[in-house]
């Protein structure tokens, strides 16, 4: 499938170098991501795209309403409200998405994107290859009963005002990434990306799990990542 035209009139190349965050709900993978954002990784600075947090900024019309049409907007609200996920026939949309950020965060080709949210399924990782080169997963390994307790004391402190952290839509959420989004990480280890994992638990701050991530990146980074970033 040919790329929309708004990747097609970017002014970087694809596919963009990217580092996917995988784990459950309330792990922390947002906190953690902005962090990156601020201290870096690899040696080299980062972007991250928050999936999640697109979705609720678009449902709420904060961010480019005007962008998407209603049969979006009303599916988007969906799909935050059941705790759903974007199916293979609705990954233009996510492409949508990931092409307006890009811009917005005025990407280079030096960076580093940090995915979160998205893939989540074989399916989604089949079709963002041709627009994220994905060299390695950080995996923020967690409980049910941990979740749910890190959930209640809001440790990330990124919860707050959320629509989608009711106990049964927790619940789901679990379920479904135990049954769809876990195994990505077989599925990118046969193709042979670094697997990074970080055991997390109630009281695990962001910065924690930050400073296993940067030790064990450092001692066995994906060979992309060790030489300078290719010329674009």
């Amino acid at each position: 499938m040919p790329l929309s035209s708004s990747f097609m009139n970017s002014k970087y190349s694809f596919p963009v170098d990217s580092v996917l965050l995988l784990g459950p709900t309330g792990v922390g993978k947002s906190p953690l991501g902005d962090h990156i954002v601020r201290h870096g990784l690899f040696g080299r600075s980062a972007l991250h795209l928050d999936f999640g947090a697109e979705l609720r900024s678009i449902a709420s019309r904060a961010d480019t309403p005007s962008l998407f049409s209603r049969a979006e907007l009303d599916f988007i609200t969906g799909v935050l409200e059941r705790g759903l996920l974007l199916e293979n026939e609705h990954f233009p949309l996510a492409e949508k998405i990931l092409s307006l950020h890009l811009d917005r965060a005025g990407y280079c080709s030096d960076s580093i994107l940090v995915l979160n949210g998205i893939p989540r399924h074989a399916g989604q990782a089949r079709d963002i290859d041709r627009i994220s080169a994905i060299w390695a997963l950080v995996v923020l390994d967690c409980t049910a009963n941990t979740v749910y307790c890190r959930l209640r004391e809001n440790v990330g402190g990124d919860r707050i005002g959320r629509m989608d952290d009711g106990e049964a839509l927790v619940e789901k959420k679990l379920r479904i990434y135990r049954e769809r989004t876990a195994p990505l990480i077989d599925h990118y280890a046969k193709t042979g990306r670094k697997i990074y994992r970080v055991n997390i638990s109630v009281t695990t701050t962001v910065d924690d799990a930050y400073q296993k991530i940067s030790f064990l990146t450092a001692g066995d980074p994906p060979v992309p990542f060790v030489a300078e970033p290719p010329k674009r």
